[in-house]
Parts: structure tokens; sequence; C-alpha cells
């Protein structure tokens, strides 16, 4: 069964810094492209954050992060990471990972609150 857990969400100010974990059972994360989302403030829809693509790591991310956000992935631990940096009022959402190929297949996701 492929399970994912995403966790390092927390309050931090405006300007600071948080790094999410995804960590995943039943399935390498070597394999696949993985993908960050986060909610849409107001609804239930996902936005599109970040995506580190198998066998290449190369990475693409959303306009809106750009610059402040890197997604990584640690092929031994199964595990993606989302460093964010220069966190703003705007990026305040619950955030969760998943494989490119099931984007049905999510975590509980992890509460991210930036206060100004």
């Amino acid at each position: 069964q492929v399970q994912l857990v995403e966790s390092g969400g927390g309050v931090v100010q405006a300007g600071g810094s948080l790094r999410l974990t995804c960590e995943a059972s039943g399935r390498p994360v070597s394999d696949y492209s993985m993908d960050w989302f986060r909610r849409k403030p107001g609804n239930q829809a996902r936005e599109w954050v970040a995506q580190i693509m198998k066998s290449s790591n190369v990475t693409h991310y959303a306009r809106s992060v750009k610059g402040r956000f890197t997604i990584s992935r640690d092929d031994a631990k199964k595990t993606v990471y989302l460093q964010m940096n220069n966190l703003q009022r705007d990026d305040t959402t619950v955030y969760s990972c998943c494989y490119a190929i099931t984007p049905n297949l999510w975590g509980q996701g992890t509460q991210v609150t930036v206060s100004t």
C-alpha cells in the first residue's frame, strides 16, 4: 500500500523559513516525478507548487514561489523535501505531496502559517 506522510509545517514569521518533508512508503520516490501542492485559500482546490522530475532531478516551480522554494529528494530515505525561504503571508495554507502519476493519492498534509 502506497502512503505519503507530510511534516515540517508550523508557524513562522514573514521572511522566515521552513523545510517540509514528504515520506513515502510502499513505493520508491526515485523512479517517479514528485510534486508539492498547496490548498488555495477559501476552497478545497489545490495549487501546484513544485516538481522534481524522475531520474534527471530537473526541477520546476510555480511563478509565485520561484526563487524562494527549493524541492529536493533523498532516494535512499524515500523522502522529498520542500525548503521554503522568505515566507510570506500568502504562503499560509496546507501543503501536500504526491507522485505525479497518481495526483489523487495524498497524505494528510502539513499546515504552514506565516504571521506578520
